[in-house]
């Protein structure tokens, strides 16, 4: 065993964390440099145990815990820039070859005349569905009216009886 490998070991085993197998053991009996590192940690371990520890600052945990919500939020605003960046990088790609399809086979003079109808179509429905817009509206807002007196209504009633 090698004195990097125990050196690693010592500050657990000096704070009774990890219990030295026997290799470790044996290698601290026979290495004077790897014994006085374990009888350093042991001492510098018994002097932190008589020492009390000091009070947390006022506000101590919210302020560390805003801080690391902050960091998070900030490491999946990156990530979130990336994945939207990717995203858009894909779409262009994807454009650019159905573009570059249509051109170089020739339907892009079908495609036209697709567009043309479609366009034509749209606006046939949108004349037919016009008049009853306001209908539809306002049947929308009695709707989202009664929904929202009951949620205030449910919310009153949780706030009185809890």
């Amino acid at each position: 065993m090698f004195c990097d490998e125990v050196l690693d070991a010592i500050e657990p085993i000096a704070a009774g964390d990890l219990v030295a197998d026997a290799r470790i053991a044996e290698h601290v009996r026979t290495c004077a440099d790897c014994a006085a590192a374990l009888e350093s940690a042991k001492r510098v371990d018994q002097l932190l145990r008589q020492r009390t520890a000091p009070p947390a600052p006022a506000q101590f945990t919210t302020t560390t815990l805003g801080r690391v919500r902050r960091a998070r939020w900030q490491s999946d605003q990156w990530l979130d820039a990336g994945f939207n960046l990717a995203i858009a990088a894909l779409v262009v790609a994807i454009v650019a070859t159905v573009w570059m399809v249509l051109h170089r086979s020739g339907l892009a003079v079908v495609s036209n005349d697709v567009v043309e109808l479609f366009g034509a179509s749209v606006m046939t429905f949108a004349a037919r569905v016009a008049p009853a817009v306001p209908l539809y509206a306002g049947a929308a807002a009695i709707l989202a009216t009664a929904l929202g007196i009951w949620w205030w209504a449910e919310r009153d009633s949780d706030m009185a009886s809890g």
